[in-house]
């Protein structure tokens, strides 16, 4: 059953929505295993614009509880009843790749939250209106494998989540070693809603790695690293992005000690050099979110729902110039207006999209991170 949540948001209705309002549709993994991740991404929308260019934006709210079919069926309610002009979500891999045919038939312009390539890649007439805002696995991959190198390791294993979000990170560490002559030694899988990964982790720690990398995200990923430090391994162990808030560290406790990832330079915004593009955008998110949430609340999820809001405070006014909002020929003018992005500094990086790249990102979106005293510490 699909459920509307409520934020404090303007209260909207597929017959109270005005033509000239902008209807912005969401659907995030508010709850299930993703929730940690869907949480703050969810509690960001109260802080983004309720006017762009003049014009009131309506956000319409979906939870999809983790769930690719939920995610679906609210892609279509987005789409069909509150004709909605752009979709922000979803918040995980599986969900935003299982949207992409919904999107494209009623030529909508989506911008996702989750981190794989796949979901912009390769371009086609379908992707063509799909955008993303969360770094690539591409993108972070390379940077854990440059730091593996660098600290002598020799022999890795693998253990990931068996969805498209495990897959892809698979495909880009193994063959991303295979150039630096890594050997991976074990291959392992594990499901988000698994209690035990007992019998995976057996067998790593029988391959006698020099370190283990974890493809997991939110609190899911806490269980290989936890079992593996209780199993007695003592090794670094890498994880992706997709662990970077604070439920994570709390889960996790004294097992993630030590930990090493890529991360959105959000994540350390108070930490970053004077000199990053980045830091004030970084650190105004920051501020704004902890004010409402508490001290220490910020994740990288959150900034997500950020820099969505901020891209959108770009190509709307351009849009604008185009045609009205709940037209196809708005739609289309935002999705182009959104592929011309240039120079646009969010909380995660600077942004500068072209036909060939919806991401947009490059070295500046991305920084080495350790958790030093249950927080968060720059690797310099």
């Amino acid at each position: 059953m699909i459920k509307k949540l409520m934020f404090g948001l303007t209260m909207v209705s597929a017959c109270a929505i005005a033509l000239a309002d902008i209807n912005v549709g969401v659907t995030l993994s508010a709850t299930g295993p993703a929730a940690s991740l869907g949480i703050p991404e969810k509690n960001t929308l109260a802080l983004l614009p309720k006017v762009i260019a003049g014009q009131k934006i309506n956000y319409i709210v979906l939870d999809d509880a983790s769930d690719t079919t939920s995610a679906v069926k609210n892609s279509r309610k987005l789409i069909s009843e509150d004709k909605v002009d752009v979709v922000l979500g979803s918040t995980t891999t599986p969900n935003s790749l299982a949207m992409i045919d919904v999107l494209a038939e009623s030529e909508t312009p989506m911008i996702s939250m989750a981190s794989s390539a796949r979901i912009v890649e390769p371009m086609d007439a379908k992707r063509r209106w799909v955008f993303k805002n969360a770094q690539s696995d591409t993108h972070m991959a390379t940077a854990i494998v440059e730091h593996m190198s660098n600290a002598g390791i020799k022999k890795i294993a693998f253990i990931g989540f068996n969805d498209a979000y495990g897959e892809g990170w698979w495909s880009e560490i193994g063959k991303l070693a295979e150039v630096r002559r890594i050997q991976v030694v074990a291959n392992e899988r594990f499901n988000r809603s698994d209690t035990s990964v007992t019998g995976q982790v057996l067998k790593i720690i029988v391959s006698k790695p020099d370190a283990v990398m974890i493809a997991g995200a939110g609190t899911p990923a806490a269980l290989p690293q936890k079992t593996l430090r209780e199993k007695g391994y003592k090794g670094p162990i890498y994880q992706t992005h997709g662990i970077a808030n604070s439920d994570f560290l709390r889960i996790g406790g004294k097992d993630v000690e030590g930990t090493l990832l890529p991360a959105g330079p959000v994540l350390v915004a108070a930490q970053l050099p004077d000199s990053n593009p980045v830091k004030k955008v970084a650190v105004d998110y920051v501020t704004r979110y902890e004010v409402a949430y508490g001290k220490g609340s910020a994740t990288t999820f959150g900034a997500h729902s950020w820099d969505a809001a901020i891209l959108l405070e770009k190509a709307v006014p351009l849009a604008l110039k185009i045609a009205k909002p709940g037209t196809k020929e708005f739609r289309s003018a935002l999705r182009d207006a959104l592929e011309n992005t240039h120079d646009v500094i969010g909380a995660h990086g600077v942004y500068n999209m072209s036909a060939k790249d919806h991401v947009g990102l490059d070295q500046r979106s991305r920084v080495m991170v350790t958790i030093e005293g249950g927080g968060w510490k720059l690797v310099r």
